[in-house]
């Protein structure tokens, strides 16, 4: 995250500064307490719990755990540019891309930039602690997108090898927050040890570093929601990984070098994350699924900046084109000892 740039009255940035330095608020009688609790463990748990009700047509899923990824970079000719129209956004046009060959060479470029960045190793006691600031989809399955108001995601993951079936901790900060200032367990209901669903910082750095047999291994443990493709569950699961961790450079670089062969990969000029922040994008777009992620990184060090993610199909909801369906932007990312500490010093 660069933080060399002094906010501009008005602008993005400070908007989400202001925001980051907002008290929380607590105000819901018990009933919607219990709705909106459900509401966002559904949210957050969406790695662990299969999918047990069919849609009756693609959709974009829940956000994974909000990358939220999880999401990279791009310089090309002959993109198209599309506006969106949709009343809760956001933000300037999207650049829709295309060259596979691009966003490879420019992924590979990502690669050598975070092979040349240190990682501070997380004992099996810590906490990894990401804060981002996020808007995500409250609109119903079968209703129109509406994006929830810009607010503050702090998640604490544990680095306990398990099997256990508390991962971690979330709070929320905010106007768009579900459950306000409350530190919220995120549990599991079967016990999951040290893995893709549990990555511990010893974990990662246990991956291959080879990128083919890091995709391999990717292929054969990432789980595939209902209506999704295997590329784009792995893609996915790469952003997640990437932007929510804190891992050797050796497997950064790696995760980074896989991700450029999946098919389907494409490299985006110009995008914003959710704190106003441009640079430039990986995407990928779902047949499937109907849906397009994007991983968006600093054009000048390639640092992980936020994501995106679109819905681009759905009949019942009556799109025809891309919908932004959720946002983020990591402000902070650090290693802890306890849940619910909030650092001062962050760890990119």
């Amino acid at each position: 995250m660069n933080n060399n740039n002094p906010p501009r009255p008005g602008s993005a940035r400070s908007e989400a500064e202001e925001l980051l330095s907002a008290p929380a608020e607590w105000d819901l009688p018990p009933s919607r307490h219990l709705h909106y609790k459900d509401v966002l463990m559904q949210h957050i748990d969406h790695d662990r719990t299969p999918a047990t009700q069919a849609r009756p047509t693609p959709r974009r899923r829940l956000a994974r755990g909000v990358v939220l990824l999880p999401l990279a970079s791009m310089a090309l000719a002959g993109a198209l540019i599309v506006t969106l129209s949709t009343s809760d956004d956001t933000s300037a046009p999207v650049t829709r891309a295309a060259g596979a060959s691009s966003a490879s060479a420019t992924l590979n470029r990502i690669a050598v930039a975070a092979m040349a960045t240190d990682a501070t190793p997380v004992k099996d006691g810590q906490f990894v602690y990401v804060e981002s600031l996020i808007r995500s989809n409250e609109g119903t399955f079968d209703g129109p997108v509406r994006l929830s108001a810009l607010h503050k995601w702090e998640t604490w993951t544990s680095q306990d090898p398990g099997p256990v079936t508390r991962t971690g901790w979330l709070r929320e900060s905010g106007k768009g927050a579900v459950m306000p200032g409350q530190l919220i367990p995120i549990e599991s209901s079967d016990p999951v040890p040290a893995g893709i669903d549990h990555p511990t910082y010893k974990w990662l750095a246990s991956l291959p570093t080879d990128p083919d047999a890091l995709l391999e291994l990717l292929y054969a443990q990432t789980r595939v929601d209902e209506g999704e493709s295997k590329e784009q569950a792995v893609f996915s699961k790469i952003g997640n990984l990437v932007s929510g961790t804190i891992m050797p450079s050796a497997n950064a670089s790696a995760l980074y070098k896989a991700a450029a062969k999946i098919p389907g990969v494409e490299e985006i000029p110009d995008a914003v994350d959710a704190a106003g922040r441009h640079g430039i994008a990986i995407t990928r777009e779902d047949a499937s699924s109907a849906t397009r992620d994007e991983w968006i990184f600093d054009k000048d060090t390639l640092a992980f900046l936020g994501s995106r993610s679109y819905i681009t199909k759905d009949e019942v909801k009556g799109i025809t084109s891309d919908t932004l369906s959720g946002t983020s932007a990591i402000m902070k990312r650090t290693i802890v000892d306890r849940q619910g500490e909030a650092p001062a010093k962050t760890d990119r």
